[in-house]
């Protein structure tokens, strides 16, 4: 008799099945309108982040509180989400025209509004993927409050332990925490999260600011305090989508809004008939390049091009960089703030009105056509798509745009190598589908070698959300023939757009060029180099600006 044969599914499948099911259940809650994150209704949300268990979130599994994956998404939501049982998720709707302020959380560009004491609203004007980034992130910390909830909740009836009454007296104090109490408050704290003393202190001023230096506990008390009270008096968080949310997603609305005011700037300058070039960067980096050095090298004698850029980033250098931008704007530089909802600002650089002789491209060679220069803040996930295939259509559907190339310079996730180290891809590969787009890749590996950067060329998987990624599915793409050397989240929606553009829709040349290289903003196969384990510093400038350098060197022609 033939004996059964056992199929059991890998990590790395059991992982891919697990972003799958939470990409399908988050599009169906979208639909329905709202949910219960810890009821019925967010069963499967949860389910499937326990499962996948990704890098960022540390210890989701485990009875102890996560600190590091706490703090990397505290910075990313609202100040007082914790305090709110009701969350909805909106269009810009015209709060801003109202008396509610705009809450902007420190790492993330949304604008979001505190409704009342129980409800934040949350405005979604950069597409799905600011949804599944900010349920993700909503459902680590429910699983997290919970987990509070279950150290410090003795029976049904709603009896605390003594550390959650200590914890809770101090939190309850008006006025700054001394010393002492402060460390008090820490002991009982490290018991709740079942954490040492020494990881509580560690983290907690990472937490607060100049006017909530102890946030930290207060983001504890509130997350367990909620968790407590779905249990004893069944009063569960709820998340909701606006109507107008869901009537407006997916229709391109703000990145029509934004594109079109930006073609309305190039045919007021009369520049819509020149070569254009767009490039996807920060806000500082082309301007920079162009500008800061001629301009800056009498009052930094003797110190490198880089040096200069590692001043400018500095948070002290507010003087310097607007000397740089008051001289971009005298030569040709419009500086347009974003105001379509897309938060995505732009500048335009007119090279006919640039003195070459003032920047550091002094043999620029840009011929007659004079090239116009679009530089485009980072867009957010799927969201590159909506930008992206907006600006390529023609102006008022008669005017087609002579786009001569697209570059993106962004950071993404490396899985060889460290932070700092450059990434050129060629191709992108989308998570999930294996959906796949190839392309010529106008920067090569050989241009940016003798600079002390490690520098990786080949396929690069574009993810459904920096959160949701864990080791094994990594390990899988990394190691197995698709050879993926990073992970990011916009590379596939950009190809998508330009191809369609370009090949198909025939808006722009055929032969348009396009550029991708990405410095490493963390290694999630490595412990302790993930998003969670803090930022860049200055040692992504180097990379950054050596990309940019070379992006603009082939626009001006420099061999």
């Amino acid at each position: 008799m033939k004996e059964t044969k056992h199929i059991s599914r890998s990590r790395a499948q059991e992982s891919s099945a697990a972003i799958e099911k939470m990409y399908i259940t988050m599009r169906h809650l979208f639909n329905r309108g709202f949910y219960k994150p810890m009821g019925v209704s967010g069963d499967s949300l949860r389910e499937s982040l326990l499962a996948l268990r990704p890098e960022i979130y540390g210890n989701i599994a485990e009875e102890k509180v996560e600190l590091n994956g706490l703090l990397y998404v505290i910075e990313r939501l609202p100040i007082g989400i914790e305090q709110c049982r009701f969350i909805n998720l909106t269009s810009d709707e015209g709060y801003s025209k109202s008396h509610f302020q705009a809450i902007v959380p420190p790492k993330r560009r949304r604008n979001c509004y505190r409704i009342d004491e129980e409800q934040m609203n949350v405005e979604i004007t950069r597409g799905r993927s600011d949804i599944y980034d900010i349920l993700t992130h909503l459902t680590f910390i429910f699983i997290e409050s919970h987990k509070i909830k279950n150290r410090v909740l003795i029976d049904d009836g709603g009896e605390v332990s003594r550390d959650w009454q200590k914890l809770e007296q101090a939190v309850m104090q008006t006025k700054k925490l001394s010393l002492v109490e402060k460390e008090k408050a820490i002991s009982h704290v490290a018991n709740i999260l079942a954490r040492t003393f020494e990881e509580v202190l560690d983290i907690y001023d990472a937490f607060g600011s100049e006017n909530a230096p102890d946030r930290f506990l207060h983001v504890i008390y509130w997350l367990g305090k909620l968790a407590i009270e779905e249990i004893v008096e069944n009063n569960k968080r709820t998340i909701t989508f606006s109507p107008v949310l869901r009537e407006r997603l997916g229709h391109h609305i703000h990145g029509e809004i934004w594109a079109t005011n930006i073609k309305e700037v190039l045919k007021a300058n009369d520049l819509l008939k020149r070569p254009i070039h767009v490039i996807s960067a920060n806000m500082h980096s082309v301007m920079n390049s162009i500008f800061a050095t001629p301009l800056l090298k009498t009052k930094y004698k003797g110190k490198t091009d880089f040096f200069i850029y590692e001043e400018l980033s500095g948070s002290g250098s507010k003087e310097i960089r607007g000397q740089v931008e008051e001289l971009a704007l005298k030569n040709g530089m419009i500086s347009l703030p974003d105001c379509s909802g897309t938060n995505i600002d732009v500048q335009i650089f007119d090279t006919a009105k640039i003195d070459w002789s003032k920047t550091a491209f002094s043999h620029a060679n840009v011929g007659e056509d004079k090239p116009v220069i679009i530089v485009m803040d980072y867009a957010f996930g799927e969201q590159a798509y909506e930008t992206i295939d907006e600006l390529l259509k023609p102006f008022k559907k008669e005017t087609l745009l002579n786009v001569k190339s697209v570059s993106i310079m962004g950071k993404a996730g490396i899985l060889e190598g460290g932070k700092g180290d450059i990434m050129i891809p060629t191709a992108h590969i989308n998570e999930g589908t294996a959906d796949n787009y190839f392309f010529e890749n106008e920067l090569t590996g050989a241009m940016f070698e003798g600079n002390d950067i490690d520098i990786y060329e080949g396929a690069m998987v574009t993810v459904l959300g920096t959160s949701l990624q864990n080791r094994d599915l990594l390990k899988f793409f990394h190691e197995s023939t698709w050879g993926v050397i990073g992970l990011e989240m916009e590379g596939s929606y950009y190809q998508k757009a330009i191809q369609s553009a370009s090949k198909i829709r025939k808006s722009v040349p055929q032969d348009i060029k396009v550029r991708y290289a990405y410095y490493a903003s963390d290694n999630p196969l490595e412990t302790g180099s993930t998003l969670a384990s803090g930022g860049l510093g200055t040692t992504g400038v180097k990379p950054t600006y050596l990309i940019t350098i070379k992006i603009l060197e082939q626009i001006f022609n420099i061999k």
